[in-house]
C-alpha cells in the first residue's frame, strides 16, 4: 500500500524506449492519473534486467526497484511486443522477477487486478501473446482484467505527435483502466482499514 493513493505499477515494452507498447502503457498510466492514482512505469532501460537467477541472492537495483514496486502495488499493467507469437524474452524476465515475493504475506501478484496490452504486427500473434500474459497471470495469482488489449502495430496507432488516435484501443484502454482502478481501490481501501486495526490493537 503507498500513502493516499492506490499505486498502479506499468510494466513492459521493449528495452529500448518508445515502442508501441510503451506508449500504449504511458497513455493507460495518464488514464489512471486522472482517476487519482500514484503511478510507476517500468520500460526501456528499467527493465533490461540481467537474466533472473533464482538461486542467486544479490540483486541488480534496478531489479530491485521493480520488486519493491510490486510489492507495493496496489495494482498492475503489463505490455508486451509479440516475439514470435509469443511473450518477449525481456518482458518475460522481468515477470520471472516476481518470484522474488514468493515468501511475502501477499506472495506473487495475489489479490491485485492485472490489465494486459499485447503488440504485435499482426492479429494472429496478439492473440497468442495475450493468451499467454493471461497464463502468466494467472499462474502468477494475478486478476487479469475482464478487458484486456490487443494492438496491431501494422497499423496507425499514433499520429506523428505521439497521439493515439485509434479510437477502438482508446475506448479499450478507458475500460480496461476503469477496471484496474476499481479493483486497486479497493484492495487499498481494505489493506489501510486493516493497518488501522493493527495499530489499534
Amino acid at each position: 500500500m503507498s500513502g493516499k493513493r492506490p499505486l498502479i505499477v506499468a510494466i513492459g515494452g521493449n528495452a529500448t524506449p518508445g515502442g508501441s507498447a510503451e506508449r500504449l502503457l504511458r497513455e493507460t498510466l495518464a488514464r489512471c492519473e486522472t482517476d487519482g492514482a500514484e503511478t510507476r512505469l517500468f520500460a526501456g532501460e528499467a527493465i533490461d534486467l540481467p537474466m533472473y537467477a533464482p538461486h542467486r541472492s544479490e540483486r541488480d537495483p534496478r531489479a530491485e526497484a521493480l520488486t519493491s514496486a510490486l510489492r507495493a502495488a496496489d495494482g498492475i499493467i503489463i505490455a508486451s511486443p509479440a516475439y514470435h507469437g509469443t511473450v518477449s524474452g525481456v518482458v518475460k524476465n522481468v515477470l520471472d522477477y516476481a518470484q522474488d515475493l514468493v515468501t511475502d504475506a501477499q506472495p506473487y501478484f495475489d489479490g491485485r487486478a492485472v490489465g494486459l496490452i499485447a503488440v504485435a504486427g499482426g492479429w494472429q500473434a496478439a492473440g497468442s501473446t495475450l493468451a499467454t500474459l493471461r497464463s502468466i497471470t494467472h499462474a502468477l495469482r494475478g486478476w487479469p482484467t475482464p478487458m484486456a488489449i490487443t494492438a496491431n502495430s501494422s497499423q496507425t496507432l499514433f499520429d506523428p505527435d505521439g497521439v493515439l488516435t485509434d479510437l477502438g484501443i482508446a475506448s479499450q484502454l478507458d475500460i480496461m483502466t476503469g477496471q484496474v482502478m476499481t479493483f486497486a481501490r479497493m484492495k487499498h481501501a481494505y489493506a489501510a482499514a486493516t493497518a488501522k486495526t493493527a495499530q489499534l490493537a
